[in-house]
């Protein structure tokens, strides 16, 4: 069949279907007469409402026309193509399997807000934006089918979709990358059966270590875990190792009296200079990605408790977002620890005590979702949860990043999977933080602020959406340039498949009241700010990407260090963002490598975090030369970490 031919008959075809509930074939007939007036130019979607200091609203375009989807050369790829829109800088291509629309109407749900979807540059050719594999394949599917319309003129190449399966694609048209699209009419296509092919491992070969040390760099010592490798390294900012740990760890930190804490597949370890394991503790709760010393001695922690699908059903959940295996929701606890491998729970907050939900009056937790910022809404987070293959459908939060606040007595929570920062009140007894009164806010543990994502609440759309599954939030201390500050590593990925093309690092201003945070100037129902106070990202955007992992920090000189998590690369910017230091992990599974090995690399399928390479790390921290726990060690040079074959550099032994 030809194209033109497929687009044109697929929307009559798929609403005759009888595979369609009539709740979807009238979304589809809503759907086709948006379509048709954006043609005729009276416009299918209007934009975002501008932001204050935006002097003109974002011109509408019509929607894409002869959109076709055919099967590609591999399993699991769709070749996607649409007729260019004059003044379209972007497209966005946004694609849903039918099995997935169909439960969520069956619901009642909206299933474009679960739609997965790219924007790509209006390039002549769309797939310059995909990766060489999807660009091979699309040329490929284009010669497989040489009779296609060549009027349809552009064409971008999905991989990784499920084989045997049916899925829904649109394309809509954008003048810029933000706002929402002018969306053409879906084009359907039953995917060829056959079995994803495995992801394939390429090298790519780059120079380790340090690679920069400028001028105007800050100096100190710099402490990061290899994640392949698990050993730790504390260098100099010459790049020469000072101390190496060979424990099991991905996570560490320098303690004041010159311990090292760390964690690894939830056991976390405390060891002292000489090597000694002091203490070591695995909780059943399972804990995950960050933990946090405070003043008085204790440690937070981060923990993943599960409740049953018949919990969550009788919290308010749709069940329609409800997986068999229930759903993990995040708890922070304050613990003291008792040597050699016990704790004492101190303190305890749930995300469990601070919900709310309009699906069901019947059930718990029932409000309206708008009226209530400070709680956290049910079922929005369980809807993201469910968006694409590559998440984890049990966790609701998939929280990754804690902070304090000895000033204010509060914690800061890095709540990924919603793309949110949120403040919580620590100065709370445990029964408060259970509830909604007591501590120096009045609010006990509900949210006193919370930003990167007002769609959350209901106070914004994706055009607000600023924090993508950002990590690590992070007060900028008293002494520091920015104090007071909140800096935040914005990775640029989430669930909902609007991926944008590079990672950023963000510093805000918090709207700070006593205990307490306002909103918005004006009478606005979002938290502020509207923009960020300082932002970094690469002169060219893309060049700085990492979707996991990583982190930010603000040194004394006003500078940030910067990881890149997901290619092992640590560097320090200037506020103009000039890179003063940089250096490449040359750690991989099997420990350092010779300066000019290849690292591997494992692909991202499409939709996923991006390639992983194999020397990746989940973060680093500098510490300044006169951080009180590094007198407790020698820090007499050792030599490189990674390795030389032409003794050009000294090696560490």
């Amino acid at each position: 069949m030809r194209m033109t031919d497929f687009a044109a008959d697929r929307p009559a075809r798929l609403y005759r279907s009888p595979t369609v509930s009539p709740a979807l074939r009238r979304g589809w007939f809503l759907l086709l007469l948006a379509a048709a007036l954006a043609v005729i130019g009276l416009g299918c979607a209007r934009p975002a409402a501008a932001p204050a200091s935006a002097p003109d609203p974002v011109p509408q375009l019509p929607a894409p026309a002869r959109v076709a989807a055919v099967n590609g050369s591999n399993p699991g790829e769709a070749v996607i193509s649409w007729h260019p829109v004059d003044g379209a800088a972007f497209y966005r291509l946004a694609w849903i399997a039918a099995a997935d629309a169909a439960a969520i109407t069956k619901n009642d749900g909206d299933w474009m807000e679960s739609i997965a979807s790219i924007n790509l540059p209006a390039a002549a050719d769309a797939n310059a934006v995909a990766d060489t594999a999807a660009a091979a394949s699309a040329d490929a599917a284009a010669n497989a089918n040489a009779d296609a319309d060549d009027a349809a003129g552009m064409q971008h190449t999905l991989t990784r979709l499920n084989p045997d399966a049916s899925y829904t694609f649109l394309v809509g048209s954008l003048p810029a990358k933000t706002g929402t699209p002018a969306w053409s009419a879906p084009a359907e296509l039953n995917l060829a059966s056959g079995t994803l092919a495995p992801d394939r491992l390429y090298n790519v070969t780059v120079p380790v270590g340090l690679t920069t040390n400028e001028p105007g760099a800050f100096g100190g010592y710099t402490l990061f875990a290899a994640k392949e490798n698990a050993d730790s390294f504390l260098i100099d900012a010459s790049g020469q190792l000072i101390r190496r740990w060979e424990q099991p760890l991905d996570h560490i930190k320098l303690l004041e009296n010159g311990n090292v804490l760390g964690s690894k597949d939830g056991t976390m370890y405390e060891i002292d200079p000489a090597g000694n394991l002091l203490w070591e503790y695995h909780h059943p709760e399972r804990q995950h990605h960050d933990f946090l010393l405070l003043p008085n001695g204790n440690l937070l922690l981060l923990l993943r408790e599960t409740k049953s699908p018949a919990e969550v059903i009788a919290a308010g959940a749709n069940p329609a977002f409800v997986h068999p295996d229930g759903l993990d929701i995040d708890t922070i606890i304050e613990v003291r620890r008792i040597y050699p491998d016990a704790i004492a729970v101190a303190w305890k907050w749930s995300v469990w005590d601070h919900l709310v939900q309009d699906y069901d009056p019947a059930k718990a937790n029932f409000g309206i979702v708008a009226q209530h910022p400070e709680l956290v809404d049910l079922n929005y987070n369980l809807r993201q949860a469910s968006r694409t293959e590559r998440n984890h459908k049990t966790r609701m939060l998939h929280a990754n990043g804690l902070d304090y606040n000895p000033e204010l007595d509060q914690i800061i929570i890095s709540a990924r999977d919603t793309s949110e920062i949120w403040i919580i009140d620590h100065s709370t007894t445990a029964a408060e933080a259970a509830g909604h009164r007591g501590g120096n806010s009045g609010q006990g543990g509900d949210l006193l602020y919370r930003w990167g994502n007002p769609q959350t609440y209901r106070a914004g759309s994706f055009a607000d959406q600023q924090l993508f599954w950002q990590h690590n939030p992070y007060w900028i201390p008293e002494g520091l340039p920015g104090a007071g500050n909140i800096l935040i590593f914005n990775n640029g990925d989430g669930y909902e498949g609007r991926y944008l093309d590079h990672s950023s690092v963000v510093e805000i201003t918090p709207p700070a009241s006593g205990y307490g945070y306002a909103r918005r100037e004006g009478g606005g129902v979002r938290y502020g700010p509207t923009q960020p106070t300082w932002t970094y990202t690469a002169a060219n955007p893309p060049d700085f990407i990492s979707r996991r992992l990583s982190n930010a920090q603000r040194l004394p000189n006003g500078n940030t260090l910067i990881v890149s998590g997901q290619d092992g690369v640590i560097f320090e910017v200037t506020p103009a963002g000039a890179t003063v230091w940089r250096y490449v992990s040359p750690v991989v599974s099997k420990g350092p490598i010779y300066q000019g090995d290849p690292i591997r690399v494992q692909p991202a399928p499409q939709g996923g975090a991006g390639p992983f390479w194999r020397n990746f790390i989940y973060r680093a921290y500098r510490y300044a030369p006169d951080y009180p726990g590094l007198q407790h060690y020698d820090l007499t040079p050792q030599g490189t970490v990674e390795l030389y074959r032409d003794g050009t550099a000294t090696p560490a032994n």
